[in-house]
């Protein structure tokens, strides 16, 4: 029996109840570990406590779910400053309650005037590094900050930049897990000056606990507070951009962060079981999470049981066929149009799952993309806010991998991403880079509405090409197997990196990963963790109109609800 959320009654939740203890005791769930927080007027969810509690303030003082969100974006950039911030890129995807419209907006940065095919072949570069100021684009997240709350806001990026210059300035408790994610880190900390004054501490990463001040992006933040954008994209900020990129040799000048907006685009959208999901368009890889939906609707997946070898198996071969794809076709559409319509047709995906192999078949994936197996570093954040009136945000932002670029600039705090390492040189790709090119994005949040068009939930993770992988497990979870979110975000995953390799969560049984090792995966164990993603769910109960929510403890996700 499976509980639909439209039916719960005294005698549905018995029967989910017993449902539920029938699939603990098969091992087919895990135990969640979290209480799930819920509420009926409002909820935030974020990849830190602090910005979290900052966005419920601001809901709780009587802005809206836009304002939240900014304001949790600049307190991210703050706490998590080794995985995104004013140097980094977002994109935002807003349900408005007034028109019963969602909006999506692109808030990514382009290449360089510099950036050519021909520049990196005249420096002896078959590949944009990954790394180093030869990686770096325009910064985007301000710009979109600023825009959304134009639009959609109801309070100043002044004050929704408050939180975020407190904690800069007065700092934040370093955490056990942000430590350990510096510990590792410490060597390419120790390469920039500028960030190993903010990091370290005579040479070594602080004990758990210390304060992390970064008075340079307070004075950073101030400056965008008073005078907006235009300081990072015109003013003061930018010239100094501009001069350590071109002191340093890097490809963006101050002519390109002038030129810099973002730009409101349309979602594109499949059907799932009756829903409607939504994802981001190209330049983003949301319609990868499209493909896997309409290639998976066609199996019973549910008869298959969760997390059975079958399952398993069926849903990493879609994967792989629509990765493959994904690579030959996701870019900038402004440089190389994309057969968006086609690739998330219901008719391309009778052709995927026909392309299936019983056994498991290795997909080499091209130059640029992120899925070797240990290429899973947390490099983005993600949050979702509700409020009252039935407004919801999804808002991800990066620097794409951990530290980004690994530059700071001095005197300002702005750890620069690199999400330039995405573009490819090969002339023919639909990604190469160009001056004014928008690169490949892995960020991909998704909003699932129902048949009168409202938010049903919203869900978002970070963890790179994993991103479509976690939340189409989550999102099964919940509309097939009728999870509640946080038992939804909690439940043992999986994920599929380059060729055969897969890697499962412990709580996946012995015997699904014997089969699967009959079948041809090189499976390997490796606990929850940021492999696996962070992913991030609220769901708005169809007649109690409740928020509940589920916050991943891969990361350090924390939910607020009331």
């Amino acid at each position: 029996m499976q509980m639909s959320f439209h039916e719960i009654t005294p005698r549905s939740i018995r029967c989910a109840a017993a449902v539920l203890t029938t699939l603990l005791g098969a091992g087919l769930l895990g135990a969640q570990e979290r209480p799930e927080a819920a509420g009926i007027e409002a909820a935030v969810v974020s990849d830190h406590p602090l910005a979290s509690a900052a966005g419920a303030r601001v809901l709780q003082r009587g802005g809206n779910a836009v304002d939240a969100a900014v304001t949790m974006a600049g307190v991210l950039s703050v706490v998590r400053p080794h995985m995104n911030g004013v140097g980094g890129d977002a994109f935002m995807m807003i349900y408005d309650a007034k028109t019963k419209r969602v909006y999506v907006l692109n808030g990514t940065g382009r290449a360089g005037t510099r950036a050519t095919p021909a520049f990196f072949q005249q420096k002896g570069r078959n590949a944009v590094p990954t790394y180093g100021i030869l990686s770096v684009t325009v910064p985007g997240a301000v710009q979109a900050w600023s825009d959304v709350l134009k639009r959609f806001g109801t309070i100043s990026l002044s004050d929704a930049l408050k939180p975020a210059v407190k904690y800069a300035e007065q700092g934040f408790p370093l955490t056990p897990k942000f430590r350990a994610d510096l510990v590792s880190l410490k060597d390419r900390v120790a390469e920039d000056p500028a960030l190993a004054s903010v990091i370290l501490r005579n040479g070594e990463v602080p004990a758990a606990g210390t304060l992390i001040k970064q008075p340079d992006l307070a004075k950073t933040l101030r400056l965008i507070s008073t005078q907006g954008p235009d300081a990072m994209y015109r003013g003061e900020i930018a010239r100094t951009i501009a001069a350590f990129m071109e002191k340093e040799g890097g490809l963006v000048t101050r002519e390109d962060l002038a030129k810099h907006h973002s730009d409101w685009v349309e979602p594109i959208a499949t059907t799932f079981h009756g829903y409607r999901v939504l994802a981001l368009p190209p330049s983003s890889q949301g319609l990868a999470m499209l493909m896997q939906l309409n290639a998976a609707e066609r199996m019973d997946l549910a008869a298959m049981g969760h997390n059975s070898a079958e399952y398993i198996h069926n849903l990493v071969q879609i994967k792989k066929a629509v990765f493959a794809e994904r690579d030959r076709y996701v870019a900038d559409p402004a440089f190389s149009p994309v057969p968006v319509e086609r690739l998330i047709s219901k008719e391309h995906a009778a052709q995927l799952v026909v392309s299936r192999t019983a056994d498991a078949s290795p997909v080499t994936l091209r130059p640029g993309s992120f899925g070797s197996a240990r290429n899973w570093e947390g490099d983005t954040v993600c949050l979702i806010t509700t409020d009252s009136a039935g407004n919801v945000v999804v808002l991800i932002e990066s620097l794409f991998h951990f530290l980004g670029s690994g530059r700071m600039v001095p005197g300002t705090g702005i750890l620069l991403h690199n999400r330039g390492s995405s573009f490819s040189l090969d002339a023919s790709h639909p990604n190469v880079v160009a001056p004014g090119e928008r690169p490949y994005h892995t960020l991909s949040p998704a909003m699932v509405l129902d048949s009168t068009g409202v938010p049903f939930f919203a869900l978002a993770s970070p963890g790179g090409d994993g991103q479509t992988q976690t939340l189409t497990q989550v999102l099964y979870n919940i509309v097939l197997f009728k999870m509640h979110p946080q038992a939804a975000v909690e439940a043992p995953r999986w994920r599929s990196h380059e060729d055969l390799v897969l890697a499962l969560e412990p709580g996946i049984s012995d015997d699904v990963r014997k089969e699967l090792m009959r079948r041809g995966h090189s499976v390997v164990v490796h606990p929850p963790s940021e492999e696996y993603g962070g992913a991030q769910v609220v769901l708005i109960h169809p007649s109690s109109r409740a928020k509940i929510t589920g916050a991943d403890e891969r990361r350090e996700a924390f939910s607020i609800a009331w």
